[in-house]
Parts: structure tokens; C-alpha cells; sequence
């Protein structure tokens, strides 16, 4: 695993989940699981090994859904594919049908580049990230006005990888950012990368 980053917090929290919004830098392992019949499905757990979030991806679904969920169970929010748009984009609503955030593709040459735009939560206030990537070394960088929130980098292929189609990121989140948005944006990142 790559060393982390060191992030300066975030105040006030940013992002739709106040829970997710730890007091301290955390590096998020998300595994995507080899041969899911769902579509893609992440384990998506903490440096410490435990589930800090629940993501499946729903069989036959139109908008390539996912959910995500509590470690328990507990709906957060669901993740689809926003259809007949010229870039890949994405939008995610809560249990009750409300959209929380998008996460729009943007044009970009030899780079990754989408914008996600939400209300923060903490205090209401209307957010727009920047998320521009390298894939060509496996990397991101998710920044609000110019700071960075969170890095992903993606661990180099192991054979599990070349044959199975999995992938494993490093996801290095700031002290103050919700866990679960830096995660949804991660997925948003791998589904725009395995279109290409």
C-alpha cells in the first residue's frame, strides 16, 4: 500500500453524509469483488480492515445502479448512470428519491476529469469538486477550490487483476470529508475508466 498523503481537515464537513464525516485522515481500501454476478461490487473498508461502506452493484439494471449501504445494511444512497449524456455522468439519490450529488465526465485530453456537485450538508452550502485523474499511473486528485480532499491511487496489476478484471484502490480522504461521497466518486471514476 503507498504511504498516504498527509491532508490539511476539512471545516466545516464537507459532503451529504455527516456521518461519514470522521475526525481524522482515512485511507479507504476499496476491492472490487472478481466475478460478482451483480456488476461491480467494491469491499470497501478502512486501513484497519473494517467496512466503513456497502456497495453492490443491481443485476439487469438500465443505469448500471448500485447501492450503497451501512456496514449494517441500511440504505444511503443509490449510484446510477445518468443516460444519453455526451460524457459519462452519474447521480446519486437518497432512499426517499432526493438527488445528493452528480458527478458529471468532462472533456479532457490524456487525462481523467469530472466535476461532482452536491449541498453540503454541514451547511448548505452549494460544493462543486474537481476530480482529475492519470490513469496512465493510476491516480487522482479530488480538490475543492484548489485544495485537495482526497488522492486515489490504484494498486499496480497482480495476476488477480490481469485475470479477473479487479481492481483495488488506495483512497487517501481528508479529516472532515464524508467517506461515503469520496467512495461513490471513486466507482464513478472505475465505471468512466472501463468504458474506455
Amino acid at each position: 500500500m503507498p504511504g498516504p498523503v498527509q491532508l490539511a481537515p476539512v471545516n466545516p464537513p464537507l459532503g451529504v453524509n455527516p456521518n461519514y464525516c470522521v475526525q481524522k485522515q482515512t485511507t479507504l481500501v476499496m476491492k472490487e469483488k472478481v466475478w460478482s454476478l451483480s456488476g461491480d461490487t467494491f469491499h470497501i473498508m478502512d486501513e484497519n480492515n473494517h467496512e466503513v461502506v456497502q456497495c453492490r452493484g443491481q443485476t439487469l439494471s438500465l443505469s448500471d445502479r448500485k447501492e450503497f449501504a451501512t456496514s449494517s445494511g441500511t440504505p444511503l444512497f443509490s449510484l446510477r448512470t445518468k443516460l444519453l449524456s455526451i460524457h459519462k455522468s452519474f447521480y446519486a439519490e437518497s432512499p426517499s428519491g432526493q438527488l445528493l450529488f452528480e458527478v458529471k465526465g468532462k472533456f479532457s485530453i490524456g487525462t481523467s476529469k469530472m466535476i461532482a456537485t452536491f449541498t453540503n450538508a454541514s451547511n448548505k452550502a452549494p460544493v462543486e469538486l474537481l476530480i482529475k485523474g492519470d490513469w496512465f499511473d493510476r491516480s487522482a486528485v479530488i480538490s475543492m477550490n484548489g485544495t485537495t480532499v482526497a488522492t486515489i491511487g490504484r494498486s499496480y496489476f497482480n495476476m488477480r487483476e490481469i485475470f479477473g478484471g479487479q481492481q483495488t484502490y488506495y483512497v487517501t480522504v481528508a479529516a472532515g470529508v464524508d467517506l461515503s461521497l469520496i467512495a461513490a466518486i471513486c466507482v464513478c471514476l472505475d465505471e468512466k475508466e472501463n468504458e474506455k
